[in-house]
């Protein structure tokens, strides 16, 4: 898969081309498992979890602010609502204060399903994604919802070149929530550290579990 693109590439521009990839992504790993809307028997157990009517008003990506302090006035979102699933999607521009233009992407998408266990397919999708998708690795995350997985891609080296992506995938019972930070990291000044993969990781696990547990009613 093409990496993300560059942050440098202009505000509305660079954020409408890195939706499209990320959302791609997503809809890459829902189509390689079969994820069909088909009612099925069983009761939806959607763990409590509500679907706001606004993403990017109800995740939280505090960890984020400290080195990202510029807050995004015009995130990208767009909402689904329908009798077999309840959709949400957000796309934020992480910027340091002294930036001009984006230096990272935040990207989150919440998936009530109310017709179809998405269990096995979230699992096949996943777990397996380094599999299908050359140079990512996958690492299984616990304690997060019924099960999670953290996909990477680290260009970087521990450098501030070459790009970084990660993706935190959560499943709790029939709901679905995906994280994702993308970063080239050649437009940070030489004389500064961007995160490392690991500091990123433990961004997003933080920031996914509050985000979750404010989503139940």
């Amino acid at each position: 898969m093409v990496g993300p693109p560059p942050a440098s590439g202009g505000g509305g521009a660079g954020r409408a081309v890195l939706w499209a990839a990320l959302g791609a992504l997503v809809a890459s790993a829902a189509w390689a498992a079969g994820v069909f809307l088909i009612a099925g028997a069983d009761k939806a157990d959607l763990a409590g979890y509500t679907a706001p009517s606004n993403l990017c008003n109800a995740i939280d990506y505090s960890s984020f602010k400290e080195e990202y302090p510029t807050n995004d006035g015009a995130p990208t979102r767009n909402r689904l609502e329908d009798d077999a699933l309840d959709e949400g999607l957000c796309s934020i521009s992480l910027k340091k204060t002294t930036s001009t233009y984006a230096d990272a992407y935040l990207y989150a998408q919440l998936d009530l399903h109310k017709k179809t266990d998405p269990g096995p397919e979230f699992t096949a999708a996943w777990k397996n994604y380094g599999d299908s998708h050359t140079g990512y690795d996958v690492e299984t995350v616990t304690g997060i919802g019924d099960e999670a997985y953290l996909v990477s891609n680290d260009t970087t080296s521990g450098s501030s070149s070459g790009s970084l992506y990660a993706t935190l995938a959560v499943r709790d019972g029939w709901v679905t929530y995906t994280m994702s930070y993308s970063a080239y990291y050649s437009s940070y000044d030489a004389d500064t550290d961007p995160p490392t993969l690991d500091e990123v990781s433990d961004m997003l696990r933080t920031d996914t579990r509050t985000t979750l547990a404010d989503l139940k009613d």
